[in-house]
């Protein structure tokens, strides 16, 4: 949305006051309201001054007290997410190797590739280059 586009907007006073009664609730964050409706934060703020149940009675709330604790829980769900994947590819490895390990013994062929050994005969110069006829 370009900048005269949210200049011109108009948001009406009732989905103002839903946006901050979902505020005191915790339902949503400032931060979350300002990038869905592309909206200042200043602008949030106001809103709470103007609509806010706990302004009127004179008590004081954090509107975003939930949300670190919110970001904790879904990057723990993540973490166990990214963990679950790993120990599938950990089997999957293991598989192979196993797999690997079983086929080398019963055909008696070296199947890995061995990096400790001295260089394939494709590697190198031939000697070929720069001698003329």
């Amino acid at each position: 949305m370009s900048v005269k586009e949210r200049i011109n907007r108009n948001f009406s006073e009732d989905f103002k006051r839903k946006k901050v009664n979902e505020l005191e609730r915790n339902l949503v964050t400032v931060a979350e309201v300002c990038r869905e409706y592309q909206v200042s934060r200043t602008s949030v703020s106001k809103w709470v001054y103007l609509y806010s149940i706990m302004r009127k009675k004179n008590l004081k709330q954090v509107v975003e007290a939930k949300s670190d604790s919110r970001k904790l829980l879904q990057m723990k769900e993540e973490l166990k997410e990214l963990q679950r994947i790993i120990g599938e590819k950990q089997v999957k490895i293991d598989f192979q190797d196993k797999m690997i390990a079983l086929a080398e013994a019963s055909y008696k062929i070296d199947i890995k590739k061995k990096f400790s050994g001295a260089p394939s005969f494709g590697i190198g110069s031939t000697g070929k280059a720069g001698k003329s006829k």
